[in-house]
């Protein structure tokens, strides 16, 4: 039994596994200078390379979709795995043993992961050439039956589990591979049969050409397994949670259409890919769930913004119907815009395809519509609308819907909406919304679902064939809507006071700033909504997602080349260095960054530290990209430093003295002296500090102005 892996054995991972020649395994690079490398990004379409390795730190860092990080980062994004089975995946490699602290939870030997992928492509080659074969006629028939050719077969790299009970196995042991291998592998089971027998076959893949597992359909009226579609089971290499149907040949197009659309079956994968949609996948014998949903957002490239189009496909029957509803409550996953498509007929792709052609596919793509409009004219359609009381009844029974949307302003946006779905005054509507938000158990008439979205229930239907694309949902405890956010401070602060007396604020060789790291603050966010809504819900503000900032922005250069100075260089900040506080860096993401600085105590691994000490996804790329970002002057000094960091707090002061003199000018000397000339005092000793920090910003070379 085992479970973590030490912490020294993943540092010597890290060291072992350089990164240039991991990346080199997918991607073509060239020198870029300052002992950097360059190519063109595998995670997003480019032709112009944007994507940059930097050896000497073990990082890369694509500009163009901003995702980056360490070996072991690149790896369980290129070939989809978790953490621990890329540091599996790299220990093989490099010789390293890893030793595991237990935990209860079962372990894999060193090397297992390697022999399982190279004993699955060993699979998948046998199960293709036996499909060929006489044998694997009744696979062929399967195929044309459903509309494809041999080439689509291929392309697919579909394939034929003979009948003969361990005929598998067999070939798979004169190959050199051991029994603990095939069976850990899911090819084969315990007794030794194989676990696939006449059976059609659809190797799932990774991003990468690795195969991870099968999924399986039945041809034979005598299979003793009962199920029509099955899967290979839970082993180190396949997790169906992790795993999308396609995505080898749909990733590319998703990172450059910057779309996906989510089908429920392997052959829905197939009609949608002959018929032109290069960006279908499919679940594997689980609902699509949050992992599926992270996959997909890396490939899009999302950084927080409505971007990108996620595409489900439904049956047009009650299941259906129930599955968008459960893809409705897990749509806060997405950062996406999320669509439906549903054949009104209840035809799935493939059906579509071999009735109506390829156009037809293309068309049902075509006709998509918002998600949410879909859900709520569903739970509206099945109440009489020109009755009174029937349009009453579908707005208590829709309200619970609105009612979970997290963003204040999309909760009002989706009342307006309803109410004109409906044919009902917007107010009479807001009221059903606010009492489904104060009485979220309350009775409702409708029958509809009252537990917002992510509350513990259950919705969907596994459809019980293809890939089950669209399960029982289990949710999480409720989230509702975001409480009131953080608000700057707007009071007469005085500029001086407020930084605490000038204490030290940066401690970056002895570790000893005080207090942690504080974050990015929220900013007020206005909302285009009825104010009273938003009060009664409960709403508040919604609170925004981590700002990227723009490095081009030239008001922020010199926060970005200061803690580019900060994390490249660390020795050139001193312990009793103090020139720089938080609130000189204007923009939130930089002032979090330069928080996790100052906070993190110095000492081996100091940089990965700093990236740990966050779960802020946009804050560790913007981490990794000031790590990657090439500092200007190729040999820095500490007076360099101090330059810098005096243009940073320059430009805060010069704001702070702006707006000093703002407020004087509103000061009445008559009416509040005390006051005036307290503000007056203050702007005499920023008018020094200023000129103090002109003559320290040019002690040293300025080339970011």
């Amino acid at each position: 039994m085992a479970g973590r892996i030490n912490e020294e054995d993943i540092a010597l991972v890290r060291e072992r596994a350089r990164i240039d020649e991991v990346v080199r395994d997918y991607v073509q690079l060239r020198n870029a200078g300052g002992g950097s490398l360059k190519g063109l990004c595998p995670f997003h379409d480019e032709r112009t390379p944007s994507f940059q390795v930097t050896p000497s730190r073990g990082l890369f860092y694509c500009f163009g979709c901003q995702t980056g990080g360490d070996t072991i980062t690149f790896l369980q994004l290129i070939e989809n795995l978790t953490f621990v089975e890329a540091v599996q995946r790299l220990a093989d490699r490099t010789g390293v043993q890893l030793r595991i602290i237990d935990d209860g939870t079962p372990s894999t030997p060193p090397g297992m992961r390697t022999q399982i992928l190279a004993a699955n492509d060993a699979a998948a080659e046998f199960f293709r050439r036996r499909m060929l074969s006489d044998e694997g006629a009744i696979a062929r028939d399967f195929v044309t039956g459903r509309g494809f050719t041999r080439e689509h077969a291929e392309y697919f790299g579909m394939g034929y589990a003979p009948k003969g009970g361990h005929v598998l196995r067999d070939h798979l042991l004169a190959q050199g591979f051991t029994p603990q291998v095939l069976v850990t592998s899911g090819l084969v089971r315990d007794s030794g049969w194989d676990f696939f027998q006449g059976r059609v076959l659809w190797p799932i893949k990774g991003s990468a050409a690795s195969v991870l597992g099968f999924g399986a359909r039945r041809v034979w009226d005598d299979d003793r397994m009962p199920a029509k579609y099955v899967n290979t089971p839970e082993t180190p290499v396949y997790k169906k949670s992790h795993v999308l149907y396609g995505l080898d040949l749909a990733r590319t197009n998703i990172g450059k259409k910057n779309q996906v659309v989510v089908v429920e079956g392997y052959t829905d994968v197939m009609a949608m890919h002959v018929a032109g949609i290069d960006t279908a996948v499919a679940s594997c014998g689980t609902a699509f769930g949050p992992e599926h949903a992270h996959l997909v957002q890396r490939l899009m490239g999302n950084r927080g913004a409505l971007n990108g189009e996620v595409i489900f496909t439904f049956d047009g029957d009650a299941a259906g119907r129930s599955a968008a509803l459960k893809a409705y409550r897990d749509d806060e996953e997405f950062t996406s815009q999320t669509y439906v498509a549903v054949e009104p007929n209840g035809l799935d792709p493939c059906d579509l395809r071999m009735q109506e052609g390829d156009a037809a596919v293309r068309e049902l793509v075509a006709r998509r519509v918002p998600l949410y409009r879909f859900v709520m004219e569903n739970t509206v359609g099945r109440f009489d609308l020109d009755r009174a009381d029937g349009r009453l009844a579908a707005a208590r029974a829709a309200a619970p819907l609105v009612t979970s949307i997290r963003d204040a302003a999309l909760v009002s946006e989706f009342t307006r909406e309803l109410a004109q779905i409906i044919g009902m005054d917007v107010d009479d509507v807001r009221r059903e919304v606010v009492a489904a938000r104060r009485h979220p158990h309350g009775g409702n008439s409708g029958g509809a679902p009252t537990n917002p979205r992510g509350s513990a229930g259950h919705y969907g239907a596994t459809r019980g064939e293809g890939t089950h694309g669209y399960g029982t949902y289990q949710g999480q405890a409720p989230t509702g809507l975001h409480g009131g956010a953080q608000r700057h401070p707007d009071g007469d602060v005085s500029p001086i006071a407020s930084r605490g007396g000038g204490a030290p604020a940066l401690r970056v060789i002895d570790g000893q700033g005080a207090g942690a790291p504080t974050g990015s603050p929220v900013s007020p966010r206005t909302v285009d909504s009825d104010e009273s809504l938003v009060e009664a819900t409960g709403a508040g503000e919604s609170v925004p997602s981590t700002p990227w900032p723009d490095p081009r922005d030239p008001k922020l250069m010199a926060e970005r080349g200061l803690l580019k100075l900060m994390l490249q260089y660390p020795q050139l900040f001193d312990a009793q260095w103090a020139l720089v506080e938080p609130e000189d860096f204007r923009h939130p993401t930089y002032r979090t960054v330069f928080d996790l600085v100052r906070t993190t105590q110095p000492g081996d691994g100091w940089q990965q530290r700093i990236q740990e000490a966050t779960h802020d996804d946009v804050v560790q790329q913007l981490v990794v990209a000031l790590l990657v970002e090439a500092v200007l002057h190729d040999d820095p000094t500490a007076s360099y430093a101090r330059a810098y960091a005096a243009r940073v707090r320059l430009l805060s002061v010069v704001d702070d003295i702006a707006n000093l003199k703002s407020r004087l000018q509103r000061t009445n000397p008559q009416q509040d002296p005390k006051a005036y000339n307290a503000m007056f005092a203050d702007l005499v000793t920023l008018e020094s500090l200023r000129k103090e920090l002109i003559a320290a910003q040019a002690a040293a070379p300025w080339d970011e102005d």
